[in-house]
């Protein structure tokens, strides 16, 4: 096994920056993920850790060596595509057995790690079938399992889950966290989906416009964002953002925007950044689950301060919860509330914040204030 180690790595395509000196390192064993939307690099940041582009400057190394100047056959790396990329004409066990017998394996060799791969991945009753005969399903885990039987030093996976449906892509998702957790291999899982990045990384790596905007474990990015681009991005509804004024005496701060005031909690005044935006423009942040339906038993008791009137645009059951489309004033909100909520459209709903998980943005550099 190996770490994977990038150092002010860079891509320019003609006039274009499509990666920006990013220094990132997936340690030995770790399962990291680069996540983004499409553009802003992380495919890029793959295919050079691959060996399928070279980088504009900065290192690549794999354990401890400089990779940039080796093949991507040099690299002991094993690199599943989106679109499986497996021979038509061929079955499933010489797809899988194809990269072996270029190594000139021992046939006994290459049937045990074939019949292994393919019993660990629940494929070995398909391999006397052709990629044609299988579901998209099957034939993922077909190209999983033709990166296994190389035991390399590293996985890359470039969106491997993209083309399947929803219910097949949460089984496929749990199907490679298993084998991650048994294999052990240190893996670089490129996805524009932030929900598999939260359920499926040890690290994420959030990429915009070609740089790193922060790289943290899954909770500490959802509950401590570097600023509103990490905090939209991560979590699913994202989180509402308003534009307000901060007002106060240093005693007493408040958030205040036409149909919104509410009062912050004592740690935001203990904070010197937020002290020093006292009467001028913030961005007031907040998840969907950190809003709730003041008329039920909540975690937040509704109180002055707390509360907001607003007016219910759509309600969308979503069995445990309902998504709730909010107006207060000229600001949209979204909320996940409990389905017990009495919430419908065009009714007046009051909502209690669970202000002490509310977060400030600075208006001109989006960066987290408190």
């Amino acid at each position: 096994m190996a770490q994977v180690r990038l150092a002010s790595l860079s891509k320019r395509f003609g006039n274009t920056e499509a990666v920006t000196s990013v220094d990132l390192e997936a340690k030995d064993h770790e399962f990291l993920v680069l996540v983004g939307p499409s553009g802003c690099g992380k495919t890029t940041v793959l295919r050079m850790i691959a060996g399928l582009e070279e980088p504009t400057s900065g290192d690549i190394y794999i354990g401890d060596r400089r990779v940039n100047d080796l093949s991507p056959k040099d690299r002991d790396i094993a690199m599943v595509f989106q679109n499986y990329a497996l021979y038509p004409h061929m079955t499933v066990y010489d797809n899988m057995a194809f990269s072996l017998r270029l190594s000139k394996l021992p046939r006994p060799e290459i049937d045990e790690r074939v019949s292994t791969a393919a019993a660990m991945l629940g494929i070995d009753e398909y391999l006397a079938r052709k990629p044609g005969q299988l579901s998209g399903g099957q034939r993922q885990r077909v190209a999983v399992g033709r990166a296994v039987v190389r035991e390399p030093a590293v996985f890359l996976m470039d969106e491997p889950l993209s083309n399947l449906d929803a219910k097949l892509r949460i089984q496929t998702r749990a199907e490679l966290i298993k084998l991650h957790r048994r294999l052990g291999i240190t893996t670089v899982y490129v996805t524009h989906d932030q929900v598999e990045a939260m359920t499926m990384g040890d690290r994420i790596a959030v990429m915009r416009n070609g740089e790193v905007q922060q790289c943290d474990t899954p909770q500490q990015i959802f509950d401590n964002p570097v600023n509103r681009f990490v905090a939209g991005f991560i979590g699913s509804p994202p989180m509402n953002f308003v534009d307000a004024l901060l007002t106060g005496d240093g005693e007493e701060l408040a958030v205040e925007a036409e149909g919104l005031s509410v009062t912050l909690p004592e740690r935001f005044r203990e904070i010197e950044a937020v002290r020093e935006r006292l009467n001028g423009p913030i961005i007031f942040g907040i998840r969907p689950t950190d809003i709730h339906d003041a008329t039920l038993p909540g975690p937040v008791t509704p109180q002055p301060g707390n509360t907001v009137q607003t007016q219910v645009e759509v309600v969308e059951p979503m069995g445990a919860e309902s998504m709730v489309y909010l107006s207060a004033g000229d600001h949209s909100l979204v909320a996940a509330l409990d389905s017990a909520t009495c919430a419908a459209e065009g009714v007046e709903l009051e909502v209690a914040l669970s202000l002490d998980r509310a977060h400030l943005f600075d208006t001109d550099t989006g960066d987290t204030v408190a």
